[in-house]
This record gives structure tokens, C-alpha cells and sequence, in this order.
């Protein structure tokens, strides 16, 4: 079976040849959004990754300000951001205690809302592909309803009818159902794709905030108790 494809979009009508191009340009964005991700997604693997070990450095020596300054100076390594903001909100809590709120609670707040604004960013642009993977079919739908009006209108024009008056404009109107499936069904797959791995990246940053506020929680409570003994020791001196 042949089918003449540049024959077909040759002779659509502007109705059909709209739709088509709101189609083209669902695809091309859904490319774009495809590629941008996965190299988004690239470099924030990457980073975090060469980062964990420097981290672990910095806080076996205590050095919480070098992981404060180490961790915000690439704004691709999400891990770092994280844990800089959640260090810096530690120490200036620790340096300007508040009666209501503990350093540690504080910091978890922060590290929250770090985690929170990375997720944003990680999943930003996959609504819009889940958009194009819903829409797309209807938007093809819309296109073969507008094609096989102007095929009956074509009718009533000549007079005429049979399957030969409205073959054509009926194929046109698949076409256009087709191309909408063309667009969909890839923007659903790179959204199910994308969502998977910004779920396994958001996955182990959760998991690593949850050891650095153990980490942060074991160290406040040394510092307590270390300034505990050293105001008892003055005390009986």
C-alpha cells in the first residue's frame, strides 16, 4: 500500500495545515525539552556525584564554612546548593540562637525548602510534555473533524457525492489523527522517561539530607554537651 504523504499535505486546506502546525510545533518542543533534561539532568548527576566525596571531607574536619563556600560555587550541583543553604542556616542560627526555634530545626526547615526548589527545577518543562502527550490526540482529533467538514462542504458545493468526492478529504483528515498520535505517544514516553530519572536524583538528594541532618543533629548535641562541661567546670573553679 502506497501512500502519498507530501500529496496529502500538499492539498490540505488552512484549517487542516493549522492543526498540523500546532503539531509540529508540540514535537519540536517536545525534543527540545527532551534533550535540555536529559542534560540537565547529566550535569547535576555529574557534580553531585564529584561533590559527596569533597563534603565528606569538609565535615570530618568540621570545617562547616569551607562546605558552605564549596557547595554554592556550581549552581549545577544541586547537592551542594542544598547542603550549603542548610550549613549556612546552622551556623547563623548558632551564632544568633532564637528563644522558639532550635539551630537543627531550622536547618531542616532550610533543607526542605532547598529540597523542594530542586524538584521544581529538576521536573521543570515535564508538565508541558504531559500537556502534548494529552492534547495531542485531541488537537489531531480537531483536525480530522475540520477536514472531513470542508470534504462535505467540497459535496455540497459540486453536488456531487460517492466515496470517490470524499476519499481524499477523509485521508486528509486521518492524516492530520495520525500526526497527532505521532506527537503524543513520544511526549508520554519522555515524560514517563524523565520523571523516572529526576525521581531517582530527587531520591538520593532526599537521602542525603537525611544523613546530613542526623550528621548535624549528632554534632549539636556534642557542642551542647562539651559547652555543658566547660560552664560546670568553671562554675566549680
Amino acid at each position: 500500500m502506497h501512500i502519498d504523504i507530501v500529496g496529502i499535505f500538499s492539498k490540505m486546506g488552512p484549517a487542516a495545515l493549522a492543526v498540523v502546525s500546532v503539531l509540529g510545533l508540540f514535537g519540536l518542543y517536545t525534543l527540545a525539552i527532551f534533550f535540555e533534561r536529559l542534560w540537565t539532568f547529566f550535569k547535576v548527576r555529574r557534580a553531585s556525584a564529584a561533590f559527596a566525596p569533597i563534603a565528606s571531607r569538609h565535615l570530618q574536619k568540621g570545617d562547616h564554612a569551607g562546605l558552605g563556600r564549596a557547595g554554592s560555587s556550581d549552581s549545577s550541583n544541586y547537592l551542594g546548593q542544598m547542603l550549603a543553604g542548610g550549613v549556612k542556616t546552622y551556623l547563623d542560627a548558632v551564632h544568633e540562637p532564637s528563644p522558639d526555634i532550635s539551630p537543627i530545626e531550622l536547618a531542616r526547615r532550610e533543607l526542605q525548602r532547598q529540597a523542594d526548589a530542586m524538584s521544581q527545577k529538576l521536573r521543570r518543562g515535564l508538565s508541558g510534555l504531559a500537556s502534548v502527550g494529552s492534547t495531542g490526540p485531541f488537537v489531531g482529533l480537531l483536525g480530522t473533524v475540520l477536514g472531513i467538514i470542508e470534504a462535505f462542504a467540497g459535496i455540497a458545493e459540486s453536488g456531487s457525492g460517492g466515496i470517490g468526492a470524499v476519499s481524499a478529504g477523509i485521508a486528509e483528515a486521518l492524516v492530520v489523527t495520525a500526526f497527532g498520535l505521532i506527537v503524543a505517544i513520544p511526549a508520554v514516553l519522555c515524560f514517563n522517561f524523565l520523571s523516572t530519572r529526576a525521581d531517582h536524583i530527587l531520591l538520593a538528594i532526599d537521602q542525603a539530607r537525611g544523613e546530613f541532618t542526623d550528621y548535624l543533629e549528632a554534632h549539636h548535641t556534642r557542642t551542647m554537651k562539651t559547652s555543658s562541661g566547660s560552664s560546670k567546670v568553671a562554675d566549680a573553679a
